[in-house]
């Protein structure tokens, strides 16, 4: 079992998402647009985050009960930047993913211990130190700190100029 609770990791969630906003503030529809070559624009990044469509989130957490171990195909690298992303304002993308991981820290935060300690099979984290079996619990904190701390970094890096 995972040692926090659905409340402790809905505000992981939360605190992270904070995180990614601030980094954005401020950001014109200029800098959001472009980046160093070979990496992803700040427009870019954000859309990735938000996922392919609303609540895809909730729905992939929701498996881990649904299902009895469930396989799960995360599609890494993927951008999903849609012509219709790429017309919207980058506050409005940002609005979209902290509705979007809001919505995934309210389920989280009604998590028992006992639904935290399901699992899934995930093969391409079998590499990872989460492992191809991880718990519901890992996997959030695995999706709401670490994913989505990476892509503040990379938004950084971007905004840096660094290649």
């Amino acid at each position: 079992m995972t040692s926090k609770t659905g409340e402790e990791l809905a505000q992981e969630i939360r605190d992270t998402l904070e995180e990614l906003v601030t980094a954005c503030v401020g950001l014109d529809e200029a800098a959001a647009s472009r980046a160093p070559e070979g990496r992803w624009t700040p427009k870019e990044i954000v859309s990735h985050l938000l996922g392919p469509e609303p609540d895809v989130h909730v729905r992939m957490l929701r498996r881990f009960l649904d299902e009895d171990t469930p396989t799960i195909e995360l599609v890494p690298e993927t951008t999903w930047f849609t012509p219709e992303r790429a017309a919207m304002p980058l506050a409005r993308l940002v609005d979209e993913t902290r509705a979007e991981y809001e919505r995934a820290a309210a389920f989280v935060a009604t998590l028992t211990p006992e639904q935290l300690a399901r699992t899934a099979r995930i093969p391409l984290l079998k590499a990872s130190p989460l492992g191809e079996y991880p718990t519901l619990g890992a996997f959030i904190s695995g999706l709401g700190s670490y994913h989505v701390g990476s892509h503040i970094e990379h938004l950084r890096e971007v905004l840096a100029g660094k290649a």
